[in-house]
């Protein structure tokens, strides 16, 4: 825990915390007054610990202050319980500090009727009292029409949490679920992750005691070495930096280890043990600009191994809260660090959120657009999912788009253009042209958010997007994309059929095949030795009407095979060379088609816009095929036990299917019982899931993927 919510906790007097609130803040003669008056307004009162219960507003005023420097807002944590608590009301605090302090304080006052009104009795069933938290979050956001009012009440919910020891365990219990659940995804979409962390692992500690121990008692016993590990790290990156340039007085390099509650989850959702968790060793680097965060990475990533798929960049596209960083983890000496590289200003953003830049004219003042915010209200969340240890994260919520005419739409986070375009109707996600959110034209690709006023623009016939089905989000969209690809795939196949037939035999007669069955001709594509069956038939017929020097010719124009590295063309014309078009980047693996023109064959993905075109014009068509017999090469990085002979044992292993190891980085460490083993290799085989399937069965796969593929 931070330091100066340590000593927070441990402060029970009314001096020391306006000591402490007098660090944070320079009191104001109003200020002093208002500190007079609340002293005056709660004597008598004490709280469950026994301390007199005016420390719990002072000390709420010294969290607020720590994030916000707003003499309003520091007032209305002083005042926050004096409607509620003490005979003076809402209009003696008008009269006295203004309309701006009054609603605040109002909003707070609000809150607590809800919460009373809405929330299940703590004696209730586990079920009813989650739902019941629900629908009180919901109630709240759509009740807070000021954001500082929702600062003030974190700060409220934050030192109650440090002081939960004085509560019965029921009353820990129930108020610690109820913080997960209200507070904690209001603090992250604030984008305050010092209050969210912190509530996290206060939670936890009541929540789940015996695995909070656990973890806890691990990073006491290793943090030595976690330590050691660090330093080490540190003094190398900033070798390194400094090398390149960099001055070390001007950039901040600090290791962290992840709060107790993101370790937890990380744990079940990955089925893992503490020792196996990815980003317990994370460092974070500050810099002075925006353009620092990428010339670290790219010296990181050149000196450090990178694990490609870990790679996040919210510098450029930063979160909906404002957070902007960019993540990436990499391996070295045998650990897995996680790298955060940010700038001072983003890191002051990431810290402290919405409250790290509110500024506020006279009066109420003008708040932004809590749109973002609201989209709390709607969330479909199943707390169970928090107990069942699920893969869904506490808040990741719905999110609520509108038509230009106002229609609702519920999507789930993450979802494009392209899905509303479903979700209006099948046929405007068919003929999806286009999209404007919010006026402004934008990819059909591009992510929505909540409160996004979406337009979609159609053309007059079905577009199909088959590369496009893992980036839509809905189930919906897949669906239908996979039934329009189908069907297109089915037309290109019979139309290709043709053309290749017609190629065949473009020497002696224009399009053949008008006099073939049609039904069957959608196997030539795929099948060569088809494609010689229904050669020899139509040889046949032509040999009986043709006369000699033609039936010598059609014996003598034999399909030939001609090899270009991965692909195989077929033809009875003499092609020499093969290129790839660069509309649609075909790569391995990937269905294709092969256009004639003269002596070169030119591929096209087959679900290419321009093939498709070329395709229905009936041009000269080619049969293609990839070789599968290459050698593909990929690089892993697996954990293994810290035993003798377990490398061994996964090289003998990996043998039998054939795989050949081309290097193997293994760092030990005595007293670690996992080690990370980076091995690269190659197989015969260029299905990269199929691969990583054989390996998952002898050990765990930390990271994986195809040398070819690594970087696109």
């Amino acid at each position: 825990m931070d330091p100066f919510l340590k000593r927070l906790q441990k402060i029970n007097t009314i001096e020391h915390a306006l000591e402490e609130l007098k660090s944070q803040i320079t009191l104001s003669d109003k200020l002093q007054e208002i500190i007079q008056f609340c002293i005056a307004a709660h004597d008598g009162q004490r709280r469950k610990s026994g301390e007199p219960y005016i420390v719990h507003p002072i000390l709420v005023a010294t969290l607020t202050a720590h994030f916000n420097q707003d003499e309003s807002v520091v007032a209305t944590a002083l005042l926050h319980d004096v409607v509620e608590d003490t005979t003076y009301s809402l209009g003696f605090i008008k009269d006295k500090w203004g309309d701006d302090i009054a609603h605040m304080v109002d909003g707070l006052t609000k809150i607590v009727e809800i919460r009373e009104h809405e929330l299940a009795p703590s004696n209730s069933s586990n079920s009813k009292l989650m739902s019941s938290a629900l629908t009180f979050r919901k109630m709240l956001i759509a009740s807070i029409d000021d954001v500082r009012v929702l600062i003030v009440k974190l700060c409220d919910r934050l030192h109650n949490m440090l002081t939960l020891n004085a509560l019965s365990e029921e009353k820990q219990l129930r108020i610690a679920e109820e913080t997960l659940v209200v507070y904690v995804p209001i603090a992250h979409r604030l984008g305050i992750s010092a209050i969210k962390n912190t509530l996290e692992d206060l939670s936890f500690f009541y929540i789940y005691p015996d695995e909070y121990k656990k973890i806890d008692q691990f990073i006491k016993t290793h943090e030595h070495k976690i330590q050691l590990t660090f330093n080490k790290f540190i003094s190398n990156t900033t070798s390194l930096l400094e090398r390149n340039g960099f001055d070390t007085s001007k950039i901040q390099i600090f290791s962290r280890i992840k709060h107790y509650y993101s370790i937890y989850m990380k744990m079940q959702r990955k089925g893992v043990n503490i020792d196996e968790v990815l980003d317990l060793l994370a460092i974070r680097i500050l810099v002075e600009d925006d353009i620092d965060c990428y010339k670290v990475l790219g010296f990181m990533h050149l000196e450090y191994k990178p694990l490609i798929a870990r790679f996040k960049d919210y510098v450029a596209t930063p979160k909906e809260n404002g957070y902007q960083t960019i993540h990436t983890t990499v391996f070295y000496n045998s650990k897995i660090y996680e790298i955060q590289i940010r700038t001072f200003a983003m890191h002051k953003v990431a810290e402290l959120g919405i409250a790290a830049h509110w500024k506020y004219k006279s009066g109420v003042g003008q708040a932004p657009n809590l749109n973002w915010l609201k989209s709390l209200e709607f969330s479909n969340n199943n707390v169970e999912e928090f107990y069942s240890n699920t893969k869904q994260d506490l808040y990741s919520e719905d999110i609520i788009v509108y038509s230009p005419k106002g229609d609702i739409y519920t999507l789930p986070r993450g979802a494009t253009a392209y899905d509303f375009a479903f979700a209006v109707h099948t046929d405007v996600g068919s003929n999806a042209l286009e999209s404007f959110i919010n006026k402004v034209k934008k990819p059909l690709l591009t992510e929505l958010k909540s409160s996004d006023i979406v337009a979609i623009k159609t053309a007059a016939m079905p577009i199909a997007r088959c590369s496009w089905i893992d980036m839509v989000k809905t189930s919906r969209a897949k669906k239908h994309i996979k039934l329009l690809c189908s069907h297109r795939q089915k037309e290109i196949n019979e139309l290709s059929g043709k053309n290749i037939v017609d190629t065949v035999f473009s020497r002696y007669t224009p399009e053949i095949t008008e006099q073939l069955p049609q039904k069957s001709l959608f196997k030539i594509p795929s099948t060569i030795d088809y494609l010689k069956h229904v050669k020899k038939i139509i040889e046949t017929d032509i040999s009986k009407t043709k006369n000699f020097v033609t039936r010598l010719t059609l014996l003598t124009r034999k399909i030939k095979e001609y090899q270009f590295d991965n692909i195989l063309i077929y033809s009875n014309f003499s092609i020499n060379s093969v290129l790839f078009e660069h509309c649609c980047h075909p790569k391995f693996g990937d269905e294709i088609v092969a256009f004639k023109d003269g002596n070169k064959a030119v591929i096209h993905h087959q679900m290419c816009d321009k093939a498709y075109a070329k395709i229905k014009a009936h041009q000269q068509m080619l049969f293609c095929s990839w070789i599968h017999d290459t050698v593909y090469q990929y690089k892993m990085v697996v954990s293994l036990p810290n035993t003798r002979g377990e490398l061994a044992k996964l090289l003998s292993y990996m043998a039998q299917y054939e795989i050949y190891i081309l290097g193997v980085n293994f760092g030990r460490e005595k007293h670690s019982y996992i080690q990370y083993c980076d091995i690269e290799f190659e197989i015969k085989n260029a299905n990269t899931e199929e691969v990583k399937k054989i390996i998952q069965k002898k050990v765990k796969v930390i990271d994986f993927f195809s040398k070819k593929d690594a970087y696109k």
